[in-house]
């Protein structure tokens, strides 16, 4: 979306304008899921108008107002309870970066405002060398739409496939796309349901199984050692396997629950969970569940097993110490992360005051030649008052210290950026590692009878 000036606003009002839409504290949870590039969320309209100034500088020629593009919106929705606004805003940087293939500045807005999760992204017509503009092309929405198709489906994100038309051959909003459509059960949702139903009767084995199905109206066909279902209207028959119907439908996990013991030679989950205690939660439930509890519970046995084994874990001192280790790990990258955050936004603080000191410090030094004429500050007073603001921010957030360039600060910027990325990404991981090691320790209590069956330790966070 092309976004030009505003009648009866200036350009620098017009790019205010839009990107405080975007940047509404009200709909992204007071600028909790705002990111930028190459550019500052609190001061954007200031530098993208500043680079603008620059190419009007390089090159000697200005177009008229009613022409000149200031900015290019990118709106992008995602299905409501589909995905967290953290994930939204990152698909959406990535979006901005791979679209402009990073020559423009830009800023990504997630709204949290509406059911549906959706992007604001603001990117700068100017180029960041302040040689060209960008150009728009016939059929850039198009490009634009599959870009972002692409990342939603990298990201396991559903997208619209195929919307309806409307008159003049134009496309309809997503809003009108999805208005009033039904949602039916697929098929093998549909199977699924009549699985578990079978499965609550209790049949006997496989036959009485198959019999309940054939009852419930499915037609059921054996082939070569495989079990498929047909439902009534359905074109193709569905395979009994997990890798269509899911996790714990295939013919395998279907045996196993019907048996009470797991015969699958498929490779075991070594992901590792706290096992289930199965008299305090075998209130209400048939014996179905008690099998499948039991199995669970050596499964995760077997897994936390496992994990020893894996990670040469086996004097149970050792066990308790790489716990203890993992988890102050974690405290400590938590901690590191907060304080980078927290010098993100003195620097952010730092920046917007730097931009609101240099705009009218000239006109404080004329107020200051003056000897501060009264006349002068009843004429220049909102001015003179933005400088003494933006004063008294430098000595509250420096303490008296010299204030630092507008380059410097940038660079900073992108320092403490670069290294919340990566103390992010060894968060995630150590985080994992804590929460594997802390289950099979707990597993191999409970194992050992250190502790009661289903009990939760407090655990600091």
């Amino acid at each position: 979306m092309k976004r030009k000036t505003t009648p009866g606003l200036s350009i620098a009002q017009s790019i205010k304008d839009c990107t405080d839409y975007g940047k509404n504290p009200v709909k992204t949870e007071e600028g909790k899921y705002i990111s930028a590039y190459e550019c500052d969320p609190a001061t954007v309209d200031v530098e993208f108008l500043l680079w603008k100034s620059r190419y009007k500088a390089a090159i000697g020629r200005e177009q008229g107002t009613d022409k000149d593009v200031l900015c290019y919106q990118i709106l992008q929705s995602f299905l409501p309870g589909e995905i967290a606004p953290e994930d939204a805003n990152r698909i959406g940087y990535e979006l901005a970066m791979r679209w402009t293939k990073g020559k423009h500045q830009f800023i990504v807005t997630t709204h949290t405002d509406k059911t549906h999760i959706h992007n604001h992204i603001y990117y700068n017509s100017t180029t960041l060398d302040c040689t060209h503009k960008y150009r728009d092309f016939l059929g850039s929405g198009h490009a634009l739409g599959r870009l972002s198709d692409t990342l939603c489906l990298e990201n396991g994100l559903s997208v619209v496939k195929q919307p309806k038309m409307k008159s003049q051959g134009k496309y309809k909003n997503y809003g009108e796309w999805t208005k009033g459509r039904e949602r039916p059960l697929t098929f093998q949702q549909k199977l699924c349901a009549a699985i578990d139903a079978a499965l609550e009767k209790q049949p006997s084995g496989l036959a009485a199984f198959l019999s309940l199905m054939e009852q419930s109206g499915y037609e059921v066909k054996q082939q070569r050692g495989a079990i498929s279902f047909r439902a009534p209207g359905q074109e193709r028959f569905t395979r009994l396997r997990s890798s269509t119907l899911g996790k714990g439908y295939g013919q395998k996990d279907i045996e196993a629950a019907l048996s009470g013991s797991r015969t699958s030679t498929d490779q075991a989950d070594h992901r590792v969970n706290l096992i289930i205690d199965i008299q305090s939660k075998l209130q209400g439930k048939g014996p179905g569940y008690e099998r499948w509890a039991k199995v669970f519970n050596l499964k995760q046995m077997a897994a936390a097993l496992a994990f020893l084994q894996e990670n040469n874990l086996m004097e149970y001192e050792q066990l308790e110490k790489k716990a203890a280790e993992t988890t102050e790990h974690f405290h400590t990258l938590s901690g590191q992360i907060k304080s980078t955050e927290a010098a993100l936004q003195t620097n952010r603080e730092l920046k917007a005051a730097t931009v609101q000191y240099a705009r009218p410090r000239p006109v404080f030094q004329a107020y200051k030649a003056r000897k501060y004429s009264r006349r002068f500050l009843a004429e220049h007073e909102a001015d003179i008052e933005l400088y003494r603001a933006a004063c008294a921010d430098f000595k509250r957030i420096l303490d008296g210290a010299k204030p630092p360039k507008m380059v410097e600060l940038k660079e900073e910027s992108r320092e403490l950026v670069e290294k919340k990325k990566k103390l992010y990404a060894e968060y995630r991981k150590v985080k994992e590692e804590m929460r594997e090691v802390t289950a099979a320790k707990a597993n191999i209590d409970y194992l050992l009878g250190y502790v009661e069956p289903g009990r939760k330790k407090e655990q600091e966070r």
